[in-house]
This record gives structure tokens, sequence and C-alpha cells, in this order.
């Protein structure tokens, strides 16, 4: 008992000590969840049944689960198109000296994030609704346009889809990039600025090159993010039953085969292939932008 004691209280316990509580939350929160799925993966669960691969088998001839992906995707390349960017930019103006008011504006920037996905999500299904009296409708009829089933296109939803993406997480970003910049020093600004380099110079050749870090960091949480879309959809929807399956994402399909259908072998599937994709995309993203041979200087 006293040498276990004396081992907790010695500097080489310390930072075992320090990191066991993460070691256990991603046991318990991560490790155990992934390996009972992959386990329920096998199964049918309702008939207590091991089926082996065939739910996996099932997956690759289903069409519903790879428009779940299409859909998914191509909401993942509109938000990484649009949140990297001009947050990026936005927080360049915010960085300027010739900003006033840059505490308001991060503060109104930010409060998108902190209002609830269900209270959004309703406010912009009502925006855009069907009647000529909707938000959107109404714009357009303003330019003379007629009214537009918004949520029952392809295209006009995917906008109104990207819209609540652009409104809840530009502010956040454009945190992370502003906290990237504050750590640039002003002596290499000011070095570039006797040099007579424009505003925009030295945006292209110190701010951004200087910004990788960040910008790999919200890349990497803009692909998860978009491939992990859910409950906006959900929300816009009133549901998880879109009209043509438009608005149906690879999440939206794991709830509808675990909690609509009860397959919850088959939803574990459906998750278990989430991961590998997003794992697949996330490393190659980090190959193409040498984050790992960073570290191997």
């Amino acid at each position: 008992m006293n040498k276990v004691k004396k081992f907790f209280y010695s500097q080489k316990a310390a930072p075992y000590v320090f990191i066991l509580p993460f070691v256990l939350t991603i046991l318990l929160f991560w490790i155990v969840p992934i390996a009972n799925g992959v386990l329920l993966s096998f199964q049918d669960v309702l008939k207590e049944k091991w089926v082996g691969f065939n739910n996996y088998s099932r997956l690759i001839s289903d069409k519903m689960f790879y428009k779940a992906i299409y859909n998914s995707v191509k909401y993942m390349i509109g938000t990484l198109i649009l949140l990297i960017p001009f947050p990026m930019l936005f927080a360049s103006l915010l960085n300027s000296k010739l900003m006033k008011g840059a505490n308001f504006f991060k503060s109104v920037y930010f409060l998108p994030a902190l209002t609830s996905v269900v209270v959004a999500g309703t406010i912009f299904r009502l925006m855009f609704g069907e009647m000529d009296t909707a938000l959107a409708n109404q714009i357009i009829g303003l330019f003379g346009h007629s009214p537009i089933k918004w949520l029952k296109g392809e295209w006009t939803s995917y906008f109104a889809l990207l819209l609540v993406a652009c409104w809840r997480w530009t502010g956040v970003n454009i945190l992370y990039f502003l906290a990237g910049l504050q750590n640039i020093s002003t002596d290499i600004y000011e070095a570039a600025s006797i040099d007579g380099a424009t505003k925009w110079q030295q945006f292209i050749k110190i701010s951004f090159p200087l910004l990788k870090p960040t910008t790999v960091y919200v890349l990497t949480i803009s692909i998860y993010a978009g491939l992990s879309m859910f409950l906006e959809s959900f929300m816009l929807w009133k549901g998880n039953n879109s009209p043509r399956n438009i608005g149906l994402t690879i999440v939206g399909y794991l709830y509808r085969q675990g909690i609509e259908k009860r397959a919850m072998g088959y939803a574990c599937a459906v998750g278990l292939v989430l991961l590998i994709i997003v794992m697949i995309i996330n490393m190659i993203q980090l190959v193409a932008t040498g984050t790992f041979k960073k570290e191997e200087r």
C-alpha cells in the first residue's frame, strides 16, 4: 500500500494521473461504443441473430444509402467553400486596426452558435415556407419573381440548408481565425508595410500562410460537421421524410434505420461506414496539407 501511495505522489506518476480522466473518457464514450457498434453491425438485433456480413452486403446494394451519402458530401463541400475563405477574410477585417467596434461584432457573429438548432430550424422553415407571406418569397417577390416551394426543390432546399449552416457557424470560424491572426507578431506586418506591401499583399503573403494550423483545424471540424449534419435537415422538414429524400443525410438515414425502423444492426453498419469515410477524408486532407511532414521535423 505504501509503495502504491508513494508511486502516485511521485513526479513520474504525475503525467499519467493528469491524463487518466481523458483516457477514461475516451474509453468510455468512444472506444467502447465503437466496439459495441462493430459487434451489433454483424447482428439482427431484434431477432437476436448473428447475420455476419449480411448488413454490409445489403448496404452495398442500397440505393437510398448512396443517396444519403451524395446529399451529405454535397452539403459538406458547400460548407467548406463558404465557411473557410469568408470567415478568414472577416477575421482579417476584425483584426485590422481600422476596424471600429470589433468586440461588438465578435459578439454578434458568435450569437447564432448559441441559438438552439431546434429554434433556428423552425425559424428558417417558416422563412422558406410555401406561402406568399414567407420571408424568402417576399424577397424574391420584390424582383418580380413568383413564389417558390423552397423546401421541395433539390437545389433550393440545398440553398436553405447552406444558409442555416452559414448563419450558425460563420461566427465560430471567424473567432478561430481571429485567434490565429492574433498569434502572428505585428512586427511582421510593420516590416511588410515599410517595404510597401499593401493590405491584400500582407494577407496573401503573411496571414494566409501563417494561418495554416488554424485552417487545418477548421477544415477538419468542418468536414466532420458537414458529414454528420442531421438536426438542421430534421427541423427544416419537420421530420426525417423530405420530398424525394432531398434532405436525407447519412446520419438521417442511420436514424431512419435504427430509430424509425428499429434495424439497429443495419444502422450500426451505416454508422461504421460513415466513420470510415470521415477518417479517410480527414487522413487525405491531413496528408495533403503536410501536417505529418511538419510533425516529422
